[in-house]
């Protein structure tokens, strides 16, 4: 008896298709969320190789992003999360957050610090939201990082 196996597709070739489905039927990243009921900053990073999808998840927008079982299977495994294609980010967007890193990380440490102790912001226990606040002079994004805060122990 003879058997077929579906090939495993590379991460990179599942992100390259859900990105043409999604441009080609207009889906947006709150849409995919509402479907199963997750922020969209962590279904579009689910979506983009960096976060793990359950099979629950995968199989709640297969059929909006025509995802075969085998694809699912991969977005169900363990990513390398912050696999940038280089160590400092050429993205405009993606440059912004290492320049206020660069610019405001030590103030945020320590005020964080002087606020909670020794310790560091969860990036495991974690949420992001990104909202859009009117301006007269021109509309800004908002984005609010929460992250649980984790001490560091004495041994």
């Amino acid at each position: 008896m003879t058997t077929m196996t579906e090939s495993v597709p590379s991460l990179e070739q599942i992100v390259t298709k859900i990105e043409s489905i999604k441009i080609a039927k207009g889906l947006s990243w709150a849409e995919l969320a509402g479907k199963i009921g997750q922020a969209p900053v962590w279904v579009a990073a689910a979506l983009t190789g960096q976060c793990s999808m359950s099979a629950e998840d995968c199989a709640a927008i297969a059929d909006d992003l025509e995802l075969t079982e085998m694809e699912c299977k991969v977005l169900q495994g363990y990513p390398y999360r912050g696999s940038l294609p280089q160590a400092i980010p050429s993205d405009p967007f993606v440059y912004r957050f290492y320049e206020i890193m660069q610019v405001y990380g030590i103030a945020m440490k320590q005020v964080t610090q002087e606020e909670f102790g020794d310790g560091i912001m969860s990036a495991i226990d974690f949420s992001i939201d990104v909202e859009r606040e009117p301006d007269p002079k021109g509309d800004r994004v908002k984005i609010t990082f929460s992250g649980k805060f984790l001490p560091y122990k004495k041994f």
